[in-house]
């Protein structure tokens, strides 16, 4: 498994990582209180902040464990990783947009703040992860 994959590896399962304690956090407050009294700010900050700092810590140690193992292999990204990480992209925007385009007829409606951050939260985890998914698709069957 190349460098750049590894990579992938490490910030989907921190990201998946990352949501699931989110939810299991704020999840259950929402039958006990209205949406406007739930402290959500704080806890989407932490465990954004902590899975973007989780993947870094597993890409650097599987980085170094991999290098100690195979000394001889090419750790950099090249043309191939480049691609598909480009494709990866592309799939990920689209629900960046689609999040920011949910988030702007919510403040249209007048929705409370917590379904609009919720709305630009789900699209990047959904950019994240499913662009995640599709690079890791490309590294096992390769780009179409």
């Amino acid at each position: 498994m190349g460098y750049a994959e590894r990579n992938v590896w490490s910030g989907l399962g921190a990201s998946l990582l990352g949501v699931a304690v989110y939810a299991a956090i704020v999840a259950p407050q929402l039958g006990r209180a209205p949406v406007e009294a739930i402290g959500w700010q704080w806890p989407m900050v932490a465990c954004v902040g902590g899975a973007l700092i989780l993947a870094i810590l597993v890409s650097i140690v599987w980085g170094i464990l991999a290098g100690l193992r195979d000394p001889e292999t090419e750790h950099r990204a090249d043309v191939r990783d480049r691609d598909i990480e480009r494709m990866g992209d592309r799939v990920g925007r689209a629900f960046t947009v689609l999040g920011a385009l949910t988030a702007l007829v919510l403040a249209m409606v007048d929705a409370p703040a917590f379904w609009i951050g919720h709305a630009i939260f789900l699209g990047f985890f959904l950019a994240s992860s499913l662009g995640s998914i599709a690079q890791l698709v490309a590294y096992r069957r390769g780009l179409l």
